[in-house]
Formats: structure tokens, sequence, C-alpha cells
């Protein structure tokens, strides 16, 4: 539905190390943005690597993160969390293609799997140094004592940095092996990382050697990708046209939905007639309370596309914020006749139609809201949407059911847990949606009581 920031749940499992500067946090919720036109760019461009890695491309998910910073990390099975931060510095779709390549080594390679093979080792060395400086220290020799343990804890970190820096060597190996077997240049991999070498410079970042950093530095990771990339008969072609056509729109409209629309305005004057400057503006006019002027910028985009999906779709959106809701139930349908197997237009669609609380658009909504939770299952609002119109019939436990749903995704265990119990007492024992509600109850209590389930 445009751009919309969406709350993940609390993610705890331990994440690969991280493809840039900073390790990812763990036990942190991540603030997910949602886009259907930039969800099907990552599909389409990483298909070919992602096949050359022998996974699936339905079971890898490629997610924006609404971060400033330049990063990107795999966490939480084949998931690929990338940065907004990353998008805006990038110039091209083989620049980011070379970070995605790099990440699926990281799939591939089962680092978050094997992340157990560095810290064993680590843990071990330290618990030995705690013991023995013990002992020592319980011999009367102090200062020998805390030699000890310093020297274990210096050498049980430099064990694990070691392992992290081997799987990083590791994972960039690896995505020069898929961007060969897709075909593409592994110039904009090393051009991303001339990217980071200036930044690590710009933060004074020592480059003597990398013997207390998670990752080699972005000057060895060059060197030894060179001569790899260099013998590539893809080496020198560039990015694909149409792919970077579409890589320019999707970061037109993040930059125009993420940064401050004053800064927006200026970077994309209105001298710039191009796609991505338009698709800026107008997320920035409407941010700003300037419908009618992002309407003329969406309008305008129209003119030249008017059965693009994601043109309407913005079309749609700013129309229901305005308050102009028959008009943009209108352009909405257009969007999904446009796009009927995109479900987060299809939920924005259904929004509208609610919004109406007229009896015939909610019955319009609902087989709408449940083809789209099909296709979809991580859609929390289209989850509120649903449980909005079986409030309006009188089913108050599948609402619940709906609910139950939606906060168990946004990580809220005590809203899925009373709401579940809500749906199994009111739901026929034993059918599918008691089956579902009992699932998200057990869940929830486990997670409470911190059990492994």
């Amino acid at each position: 539905m445009g751009y919309a920031a969406r709350f993940a749940k609390n993610l705890v499992t331990a994440c690969a190390a991280s493809l840039l500067l900073v390790q990812p946090v763990l036990a942190q919720s991540i603030n997910v943005l949602r886009d259907a036109e930039t969800e099907a760019f990552f599909r389409d461009i990483s298909k070919p690597m992602i096949v050359a890695a022998n996974l699936d491309p339905k079971s890898v998910q490629l997610i924006l993160v609404g971060d400033p910073s330049i990063n990107a990390f795999v966490c939480c099975g084949q998931n690929v969390f990338i940065h907004s931060g990353l998008i805006q510095v990038t110039d091209n779709v083989n620049q980011l293609q070379g970070v995605i390549a790099h990440e699926l080594g990281h799939i591939a390679g089962g680092h978050n799997i094997r992340s157990s093979e560095g810290t064993g080792p680590a843990t071990s060395i330290s618990i030995l140094s705690l013991i023995a400086a013990g002992a020592a220290m319980a011999l009367g020799a102090g200062e020998a004592g805390m030699a000890i343990l310093g020297m274990g804890q210096s050498v049980a970190q430099s064990t694990y940095l070691s392992f992290n820096r081997d799987q990083e060597s590791r994972a960039d190996q690896a995505g020069a092996e898929y961007l060969l077997a897709a075909q593409l240049s592994g110039q904009g991999s090393l051009d991303f990382f001339g990217k980071l070498a200036n930044q690590e410079y710009r933060l004074a970042i020592p480059q003597t050697n990398s013997y207390n950093r998670t990752h080699p530095l972005s000057s060895e990771r060059i060197a030894a990708l060179a001569d790899v990339y260099a013998k590539s008969p893809y080496f020198h072609k560039g990015p694909d046209p149409a792919f970077q056509a579409r890589f320019l729109r999707i970061k037109g409209k993040l930059i125009g939905f993420i940064e401050d629309p004053v800064r927006t305005l200026a970077m994309f004057p209105a001298s710039d007639q191009s796609v991505q400057a338009r698709y800026a503006r107008a997320y920035a006019w409407q941010r700003s309370a300037y419908p009618d002027a992002a309407l003329g910028e969406i309008n305008k985009l129209l003119a030249t596309a008017p059965k693009d999906p994601y043109f309407l779709e913005l079309k749609g959106q700013i129309l229901l914020e305005s308050g102009r809701n028959a008009e943009a139930i209108t352009v909405l349908r257009a969007a999904v006749a446009n796009a009927p197997n995109e479900p987060l237009i299809a939920t924005l669609l259904g929004h509208a139609l609610i919004s109406t609380e007229m009896p015939a658009d909610m019955a319009e909504a609902k087989p709408l809201l449940k083809a789209a939770i099909a296709r979809d299952k991580d859609n929390p609002f289209a989850w509120y949407q649903l449980g909005v119109i079986y409030d309006r019939e009188g089913d108050t436990p599948r609402a619940a059911l709906a609910s139950a749903e939606r906060y168990s995704m946004e990580g809220n265990r005590k809203g899925a847990s009373a709401n579940a119990r809500v749906a199994l007492a009111g739901l026929p024992r034993g059918s599918a949606d008691w089956i579902r509600a009992q699932d998200i109850a057990l869940a929830s209590a486990c997670e409470g009581n911190k059990k492994k389930c």
C-alpha cells in the first residue's frame, strides 16, 4: 500500500554477521517497510542468484528495514534484511545485487546455524581462563589470576572475531560465484565495497589490519575479489536497463517516504521531470499535507503509464487519506485489476471499501482481504481490516481470532493470548479456526514463560 511502516516481531534468533560495518543488534524489534513495488523488484533481481545458490526462490525473503545505516544482514531463517540507508547510497541495481549475492552466501553456507562453531570455542576459552584465574587467586597469586583472566578473554574474543571474518570472506567468495552463474557483473560489488572503504576512512577506522574487527577491511575485500570478478566474461556488462529503471523508481519513492519533505524537494526540484523525481515529490507533498500537489505529480506519471498498478496504488492512497473515498475505490479497483497477485494493493482496496461503512462495500472487501491474507499471511493490517468486518457482522470469535493473528505478528503476546482465548470460547471445537486460535494461545503462553515449544 505504497510505503507503509510495519513493526516486526521481536527477533531473538541469533543473526549471521551483517555485511557491512555494524553487527545487527540481537533481540530487537525491526521496523519493516512494506511496499508492493519494492518487494516485487527485490524478488525479480534476486531470483537468478537464489537459483545459483541452490536455494528456493519461494523460501528466500528480501525485507526492507527502515534504518538509515548502510547495512544488510541475514536473520531468522532465509530472510535477507536490507536497510533503507543502503538503498539510498547505492547508485545502480548491480551494486544492490552484489550485496544480495553476499547475503545469499551466508544463507547457503548455513552461517546462522553454524554460529555456535564460533561462539562455542570462544566460550570454552573464557570458562577455562576463569577456572585457571580462580585457582591462581585461591593460591594467593591475585595479579597472576587477573592476568590469566584478561588473557583468556582476549583470546576468546580474537577466536570469535577470526571465525566471523572467515564467514564473511566465504560469503564474499560465494557471492562472486552466484553473480557469475547469474551472468551478472561483479563491478557493482567492487564499487559498493569502495563506498564502504570511503566510509571507513571518514570514520577514522584504522586500515592497518582487521584483527579486532568482525569483518575484513573493505580494502582487503576488494583486493580478494578484484581478480575473481575480472575473470568473469560478464565483468564489463552494465546493469540491466529495465531493472535499473525500476531501481531508480523504488529509490525515489523510498527517499520521498523516509526523508524530510523539505530535503526531498531540494533533492528533486520541479525542473527534474524524471519518474524517480516525480515519485519522490509525490510522497513529499503527501507527507507535507499538500494532496493536490501530490496528485499533480502522480497524475503526470499516470499520463505516461495509465495502467501502472503502483502509480494507481499511490493515487488511491492519496485520495483515501484525503477523505475522497469513492474516488479512491475506483482507482484502487483499477490497481488491483492490473496487479491481481499483489496482496498489499488488495489490502488497501479492502481498507478503502470498509471505510465507506456500506454493506455492499463490506461484502466486496471480505473475500478480497481473505485472498490477500492467503497470499501474504504476515500482513497485520489485512488481519485488522478483516477483523473489522467480522466485528460488524457480529462474528465476535472470528473478530477475536483476526486480532490474535495481528497481535501475534506485532509481537504483542498479551493481546494475542487474550484474543485467542476469546476465539477459543466461541469457535466450534476442533474446527480449523479453533485449532489456529489454540496454536496462537499456546505459542503466546510458551513465549511468556520462556519455554521451548
